[in-house]
C-alpha cells in the first residue's frame, strides 16, 4: 500500500537570513512516532539547482509514504508537465507559505493557484493550506477581521480565502515545535493519510467483485490497446540564450565605455531597454514625459551621455553597415568599472541578486562605493513610480522579466534592425533576439550571406501568421496555436529553422489535441491523419509520425473505413494491422461467443 503526498512552497520568510530554518516535511517526518525507514534524494533541474527533494518512508507500520517536497514555485514555470503528473498522482497536496512573505503569497495567490486548480480539474484529493510562522509585527492574531499585519504580513483571513478557493483545510502554526508538527499538522495529514487508504481498499474491493465472474460462458476479454509512446517535453534554455548573446557579443548595436576610452563594453539596445525604463529613456524609446520619474531622469543623465555625430567603423559581430554602434559615455568611474558584471546580471535572466552583491564586493573592496554601485542598479531596475527595495530584486516574478517585456517589441519598428518580407507583408524584428534564440538565423546573420549585410530579408515557404507564431515563441519563449494545423505549420517552420523545444511544443499540443477528440468527433472530422503521418515523417519528426501510427492502429476500426487510410505505405500499414486494436483474434473470438449466445438462445447482459 502507497500513499502519495505532494508539498509546495517554501515556510521560509524572504527576509530571513537563517538557512538553517527546518522545513515543514522534514519536521514532520523526523518527530512522528508513526514514521520509519527514512530515505531521501534531490532532483536537479537543467542548471544544477535542486527541484523537489523526495523522501520514502514507512507509516502505520507497513504502508509506504512517498513525499515530493518542492520548495520552488518555478516548476510550474519550467517543467509543467512535470508539476502536473506529481498532482496528478498525489493522494494529499499541502501548499506552504510563510506568513511574513507578503510578495511571495501574492505570487501564489495571482499566478500558481489557478495553475493547481487546473491540474486538479474537480478531483477530490485532499489539499492543506498551511500558514507558517509568527507575524513579525507583533502578537500573532488569528482573528479574520484583523487587519493589523495587512501591510507586510499575510492575515489569516487571506489564508482563510485562499484555502476556500481550493476546497482546502487551512492550518496556522506559529512555530515548529512538536504540538502544532505532530498534534495539529501530523494530527490532520494522518487523517487524510487515513481516508485515503480507505478510498482505495474500498476501490480494490468493488474491483475485486467485478471481476468474480459467474460459471457461465463468458465473453471474450478485450486487452487494453498498446500504450503509446510518451514524448517529454525539453526544457527550456531562454535565459542562457540571451545570456550567451551577451558572451558572444554578436550583433551589438550599443558600446559603452569610460571618457578616456579605456574600456569598451558592448551591449544590445533591445535587451537593455527591455528590462529598464532607464535604458528605454536614454535610447529614446520613451521620453521624460512617458517615464514620469523624476529619479530615474537624474540616475540618466548622471551616469551616461549618447554620444553624437561619432561612430565606429562597421563591426565585425554581424551588425549591418548601415547601423553603426551607438556610443554611450560612463560618466561614473566606478560604476564603469562594474558595468561587465552589471550587464551579466541582467542578461543572465535569473536576476541573482546576492551573486551581483558578491561580485562587486570582491571587485572594489570598499563597502561605500559597494552600495553606491548598487544603488545604481536599483534604479535602472525601477518601476517608474515605485521604490524599489532589495525584496523586489530578488522577487521570483524577475525571473519571468524577459519572456514577459522582450514581448513588448514583438512585431514592432522600434530599435528594429532587421525587417522581414512575407507574403507581401512585412515584419519588423531585431537581429540581436532572432541570433540568440535560432542558429539557424545566427549562422545566416553572421555568415557570408546576403542576409548579414541586408536590412530587408525575404521568406518563402511559410505563411505570414505561422512566421509571426515563430518570432513570437523566439522573443517570449511560448506558443499558442490555435488549431492542430497551424502547431503543423508551426512545426514545419520550427524544423526549417532549427528550433527544436518549439518542434516538440507543437508536437505536444497536436498529441493533447488528438487524444482529447471524443471517437465520434474523430470518425466525422475532415482532418487527415494520414496526412500529419506524412508530413511529421517529411519533416523529420519522429517521435509525432511514431505516435501518430499507434494511434490510427489504436483507433483501427475507424481509421479503416476512412479512404486516407489506403494512402498508408505498405510498411505502414503492416505495422496498423500488427497493432491493430481490437485484434483479429478478439473478433474471431467476439463472433464465435455470439454464435455460441444464439444458439442457447438467451441473451447477453455485457452485449
Amino acid at each position: 500500500r502507497l500513499v502519495n503526498i505532494v508539498a509546495f512552497g517554501n515556510e521560509r520568510d524572504g527576509f530571513s537570513e537563517d538557512n538553517q530554518q527546518p522545513s515543514l516535511i522534514l519536521s514532520y517526518l523526523g518527530r512522528s512516532a508513526l514514521i520509519s525507514q527514512i530515505d531521501s534524494s534531490l532532483s536537479a533541474s537543467q542548471a544544477g539547482n535542486p527541484v523537489f527533494t523526495e523522501y520514502q518512508a514507512c507509516v502505520f507500520g507497513n504502508v509506504r509514504l512517498m513525499v515530493h517536497d518542492c520548495p520552488v514555485w518555478d516548476i510550474f514555470d519550467s517543467d509543467w508537465y512535470t508539476s502536473r503528473s506529481l498532482i496528478g498522482g498525489a493522494d494529499i497536496i499541502v501548499i506552504k507559505y510563510s506568513v511574513n512573505d507578503k510578495t511571495s503569497f501574492q505570487e501564489l495567490k495571482d499566478s500558481y493557484i489557478p495553475m493547481i486548480k487546473k491540474a486538479l480539474n474537480h478531483s477530490s484529493v485532499p489539499v492543506i493550506v498551511s500558514a507558517i510562522g509568527a507575524r513579525k509585527n507583533g502578537v500573532p492574531c488569528t482573528c479574520p477581521l484583523c487587519t493589523s499585519d495587512r501591510r507586510s504580513c499575510v492575515t489569516t483571513s487571506e489564508g482563510v480565502q485562499l484555502a476556500k478557493e481550493l476546497g482546502a483545510t487551512y492550518l496556522e502554526l506559529h512555530t515548529l515545535n512538536d504540538f502544532y508538527i505532530q498534534k495539529y499538522f501530523g494530527g490532520v495529514l494522518e487523517y487524510f493519510m487515513i481516508q485515503s487508504l480507505n478510498q482505495k481498499s474500498s476501490e480494490k474491493l468493488k474491483k475485486k467483485k467485478k471481476t468474480q465472474k459467474s460459471h457461465r460462458v463468458q465473453p471474450p476479454h478485450l486487452e487494453q490497446p498498446e500504450k503509446m509512446p510518451i514524448l517529454k517535453g525539453e526544457a527550456s534554455h531562454y535565459n542562457a540564450d540571451l545570456h550567451n548573446l551577451l558572451c558572444c557579443c554578436q550583433c551589438a548595436d550599443v558600446v559603452f565605455h569610460p571618457e578616456d576610452l579605456s574600456t569598451m563594453v558592448e551591449a544590445h539596445k533591445v535587451i537593455l531597454c527591455s528590462v529598464s525604463h532607464l535604458f528605454m529613456l536614454l535610447f529614446e524609446v520613451k521620453s521624460p514625459a512617458d517615464i514620469c520619474d523624476a529619479s530615474i531622469v537624474r540616475t540618466a543623465q548622471s551616469l551616461f551621455a549618447v554620444e553624437t555625430g561619432t561612430a565606429f567603423p562597421p563591426a565585425a559581430h554581424g551588425v549591418p553597415p548601415c547601423a553603426s554602434p551607438v556610443r554611450v559615455v560612463v560618466k561614473d568611474s566606478v560604476f564603469c568599472s562594474c558595468l561587465p558584471d552589471i550587464l551579466h546580471f541582467i542578461y543572465s535572466g535569473a536576476f541573482h541578486w546576492e551573486r551581483l552583491e558578491e561580485d562587486i564586493k570582491k571587485k572594489l573592496k570598499d563597502p561605500e562605493k559597494t552600495e553606491h554601485v548598487l544603488e545604481k542598479v536599483k534604479c535602472i531596475l525601477k518601476t517608474p513610480g515605485k521604490i524599489n527595495t532589495v525584496k523586489d530584486c530578488r522577487s521570483q516574478q524577475m525571473k519571468r522579466l524577459y519572456n514577459t517585456s522582450l514581448r513588448l517589441f514583438f512585431n514592432t519598428p522600434v530599435l528594429a534592425d532587421v525587417i522581414f518580407k512575407i507574403q507581401g507583408a512585412t515584419v519588423p524584428a531585431h537581429r540581436a533576439v532572432l541570433v540568440a534564440r535560432c542558429e539557424v538565423m545566427a549562422a545566416m546573420f553572421n555568415g557570408n550571406y546576403l542576409e548579414a549585410n541586408n536590412v530587408l530579408v525575404p521568406v518563402y515557404g511559410v505563411s505570414k501568421d505561422t512566421f509571426l507564431s515563430f518570432l513570437e515563441y523566439l522573443y517570449t519563449d511560448s506558443c499558442c496555436p490555435a488549431s492542430i494545423l497551424q502547431a503543423m505549420s508551426l512545426l514545419i517552420c520550427a524544423e526549417m529553422y532549427q528550433v527544436m523545444r518549439l518542434q516538440h511544443i507543437c508536437e505536444l499540443y497536436i498529441i493533447t489535441q488528438l487524444q482529447s477528440m471524443p471517437s465520434r468527433e474523430l470518425a466525422s472530422t475532415s482532418l487527415s491523419i494520414v496526412s500529419l503521418l506524412k508530413k511529421a515523417k517529411f519533416h523529420n519528426s519522429d517521435c509525432l509520425s511514431t505516435w501518430l501510427l499507434h494511434f490510427i492502429a489504436t483507433n483501427y476500426l475507424i481509421f479503416s473505413q476512412k479512404p486516407e487510410f489506403q494512402d498508408l505505405s505498405v510498411e505502414e500499414r503492416h505495422f496498423v494491422e500488427m497493432h491493430r486494436w481490437p485484434s483479429r483474434v478478439y473478433l474471431k473470438q467476439l463472433a464465435d461467443y455470439r454464435n455460441y449466445v444464439h444458439s442457447q438462445k438467451c441473451h447477453c447482459a455485457v452485449m
